[in-house]
């Protein structure tokens, strides 16, 4: 696959990423804890059934100056302690108005640093939910990773608290790029720490992550990085593309400093990762993930049951309306979106006084809804069948494209750019239509043309 400069600069613009429809940056600060409860409510009648929960473990050692979560750097363990305490508070709160006959598909810990604290926390919280729902068949337990802070004894840990899936944040495997962005290497070899896991139990799943598009980084070291991951045969690697927001984290204007690559040199990053991970029997997964044939996610692919969240990818078994909890935590609802306070001490009082702790959010319109199952459907299986959407919404296949505002004249100039073929029915994105698929559904989001909201490039 081959991307001209001429593509580059035509689609390398703001967009969003379309982890949600409408995008985050259009929640609003009058949503509040009561209309929260009543989407928590509706929740119970509307589809997808199943259960979803992300926890937010703020707390890192150190700051990355590439991250772009919220983050908080670690005090002390009472500090720690009494955030989890209102973690525990804050699910009781919530799972009280939630139907226990659902059942739960996916816990998901992000951060921040989840491993940064206490194994005992984290086992602490998933039994609370163990002992009040009840789970699908190999439900996906999940938890994010810094390897820097890892040991043996801790991953026995955590296999103990009932993680069953394993996102293990490298970066690079370069030292001095790692360093340069404020880093620590992983403390165990990567390697001997994927066979770790798979010996406690096959079936467990590990993915390992990498960003490109940091200071230092070119093509080839990107590729050397790349092919020793390939080499440990991670059931899934995920390649995300630096995001630089410094408008909304400050602390990434040091890499300013240290000099970022161009798109240009970002795109010959992408595409030596794309082929070598190809080339090496990994299966292309949406954006930025890679998986194993045999891994779900590709079997997923293959049937068009892909399906995506804040948390990134999963499956149509494994998805469930999202549940959030903690600092600046997104409950992700079929009618609607709530997120969290940012600040922990604002979270821990709240909390404490039986509030829910929401800043802002949103309530999905009708038209909304159809909008987000298209875009959804193109981002994560790179196909659409207007018909087939149509029937599983209960509307006609007109109405859906009216609705998205379907332009013909658009997808010409897409498919003369060989980014994705059409006719009346049916949409299949290209191969090449893959790198670009956020310029893509971004043309069948009507309420993008009169934003001014800011988002990072797709490149």
């Amino acid at each position: 696959m081959k991307v001209s400069n001429e593509l580059l600069e035509k689609y390398n613009v703001q967009v969003p990423r379309y982890t949600s429809y409408p995008p985050a940056n259009h929640f609003n600060d009058t949503f509040s804890g009561d209309d929260y409860t009543s989407l928590i409510t509706a929740s119970n009648l509307s589809d997808p059934n199943h259960i979803g929960f992300y926890i937010h473990i703020p707390f890192c050692k150190q700051i990355c100056f590439y991250c772009g979560c919220n983050f908080i750097v670690m005090v002390n363990d009472d500090a720690v302690k009494k955030y989890i305490d209102a973690v525990k508070e804050e699910i009781r709160l919530t799972i009280k108005d939630i139907d226990k006959s659902r059942k739960v598909t996916q816990i998901h810990y992000g951060g921040g640093t989840p491993n940064a604290i206490n194994s005992v926390f984290l086992k602490e919280l998933n039994q609370l939910l163990f002992d009040n729902f009840e789970f699908i068949d190999n439900p996906e337990i999940a938890i994010e990773c810094n390897p820097a802070l890892l040991t043996w004894e801790y991953m026995d840990q955590l296999f103990d608290a009932g993680f069953n899936r394993f996102s293990f944040g490298i970066q690079d495997f370069d030292p001095d790029i790692l360093r340069n962005v404020n880093r620590l290497p992983s403390a165990l070899p990567v390697d001997e720490l994927i066979q770790y896991v798979k010996k406690h139990d096959p079936k467990m799943s590990v993915n390992l992550d990498f960003i490109y598009g940091l200071p230092q980084q070119d093509a080839e070291s990107f590729g050397e990085t790349i092919k020793k991951a390939i080499a440990m045969r991670p059931d899934r690697i995920v390649t995300f593309s630096y995001a630089h927001v410094p408008w909304m984290k400050t602390h990434q204007r040091i890499l300013e400093k240290k000099g970022l690559p161009n798109a240009e040199e970002k795109m010959e990053m992408f595409l030596t990762a794309y082929k070598l991970m190809k080339d090496g029997g990994y299966i292309p997964i949406g954006l930025d993930h890679y998986a194993l044939p045999e891994d779900e996610l590709a079997v997923a692919l293959n049937d068009h049951k892909l399906h995506r969240n804040f948390q990134g990818y999963c499956t149509k078994r494994t998805t469930g309306q999202v549940y959030g909890f903690g600092v600046s935590s997104i409950g992700q609802l079929t009618e609607g979106y709530a997120q969290n306070t940012k600040d922990q001490f604002k979270y821990i009082s709240q909390i404490n006084k039986g509030i829910l702790p929401v800043e802002k959010g949103y309530k999905v319109k009708a038209h909304e809804i159809i909008i987000r199952e298209v875009i959804n459907e193109l981002m994560c299986n790179k196909y659409i069948n207007w018909y087939k959407l149509g029937e599983s919404l209960d509307i006609s296949a007109d109405k859906i494209k009216q609705t998205v505002g379907y332009n013909a004249e658009v997808l010409e100039s897409f498919k003369a750019d060989d980014l994705l073929s059409y006719d009346e029915n049916e949409i299949h994105i290209t191969e090449l239509g893959t790198v670009f698929i956020r310029n893509i559904v971004a043309a069948f989001d009507p309420a993008l043309k009169q934003s001014e909201k800011q988002y990072s490039k797709s490149l």
